[in-house]
């Protein structure tokens, strides 16, 4: 499953899987793909380093990358966190106060700080993120949220770090091109996290007609060895792989409720929704989903707002396991992700699927 970027790599498999967990990055690695380290929830810049050392010494010297979120347009300039907050409309937090009395969850215990902190989207932590990252040997670094500012993409290639960037529509794509990205990860609707509005069918060969001749990532509703083969047959160089590693031995998910789930979930269980971040991102659809996108309701804030509102609401949902209101960034692909398998398990499924699905179309086009 080789192909020139992956080549270029130094990869086995064309196969780049992101996560947030560096366990599973570094299984992904192992296993001959390219695992992503999500850095969006490291706001110490200690335990970043923690987790790169940790890295190092359980990838077999594989090659690595990690994942921003830098927002392409600033949403704030200059103001510290606090004064964020202060933005922060009164109804809203008693919005969050009530939907979460009338669920009965607990407060965290005295002293004990929220666990869930979104604030790697702005600007100045996501700098700080890579002022430890370009420390250690990264091959590529991933922006969620458009093309990084141009001092960041000059800083990665002085260091000889490929910059990718994710895209769902062949518009943000030229952008990326004329922005000097490396690689541009076509992002279907299917997708969890923020998507746009654009099938993975459709996006995929819009966006490697429009970036010709830079390579191309597909993501979004992969989750099989067929559907790589699709991807790649499309015209990408490879397939960026997220949901699938979720429910992976390897992942530390905070609670083995939320797992079960993901587990029992179907391809329909799943909402675009503004309730986590303020943009549009696939997650388990929940009555706390609903609740934000409720027309009665106030409505989500714009990041970073949301994120920091709902910070404590979260970690209180997950430390008691709220069933109602427990959820996760998903794509579409759960409806796959049916046991528990080790990340070495996935990857053997993948490319026997693969070899499949190319002894498939070698039949159909007389040549096995």
């Amino acid at each position: 499953m080789e192909t020139e970027l992956s080549k270029k790599l130094g990869v086995e498999h064309a196969i780049f899987g992101f996560t947030p967990f560096p366990a599973v990055a570094a299984a992904i690695s192992r296993a001959g793909g390219f695992g992503v380290l999500g850095a969006v929830r490291y706001t110490a810049r200690d335990d970043l380093a923690r987790d790169l050392d940790w890295m190092q010494d359980h990838t077999g010297g594989k090659p690595y990358g990690l994942d921003v979120v830098m927002p392409a347009k600033k949403a704030v300039d200059g103001i510290s966190e606090a004064d964020i907050e202060a933005m922060i409309p009164d109804g809203h937090r008693e919005f969050v106060r009530d939907t979460l009395a009338k669920h009965g969850v607990p407060e965290l215990p005295e002293g004990e700080a929220s666990g869930w902190r979104i604030t790697g989207w702005m600007e100045q932590v996501a700098r700080n993120q890579l002022d430890v990252a370009f420390d250690y040997p990264i091959k590529l670094l991933a922006n969620a949220l458009g093309s990084p500012p141009a001092d960041v993409v000059a800083r990665a290639h002085d260091h000889g770090v490929l910059v990718a960037a994710l895209a769902g529509s062949a518009k943000h794509a030229r952008r990326h091109a004329e922005a000097g990205i490396d690689v541009v990860v076509a992002q279907g609707y299917e997708a969890g996290g923020h998507t746009g509005e654009i099938a993975s069918m459709v996006l995929v060969p819009e966006i490697v007609e429009a970036v010709d001749p830079l390579p191309v990532l597909a993501a979004g509703g992969i989750g099989s060895g067929e559907q790589i083969a699709a991807g790649l047959a499309l015209g990408a160089q490879g397939v960026w792989l997220g949901s699938l590693w979720l429910t992976t031995t390897e992942a530390e998910l905070h609670s083995r409720a939320l797992t079960e789930k993901l587990l029992s979930a179907g391809s329909g269980d799943t909402v675009r929704s503004r309730a986590l971040t303020g943009k549009p991102a696939r997650q388990l659809r929940t009555e706390w989903t609903d609740a934000w996108d409720d027309p009665a309701g106030p409505g989500a804030l714009p990041m970073p707002l949301q994120g920091l509102l709902v910070a404590e609401a979260v970690s209180r949902i997950q430390k008691y396991e709220v069933q109602p209101l427990l959820g996760t960034p998903v794509g579409q692909i759960v409806g796959r992700m049916n046991t528990e398998r080790s990340v070495r398990a996935v990857f053997d499924d993948l490319t026997r699927g693969f070899e499949r699905a190319i002894d498939r179309i070698n039949r159909i086009a007389g040549r096995a």
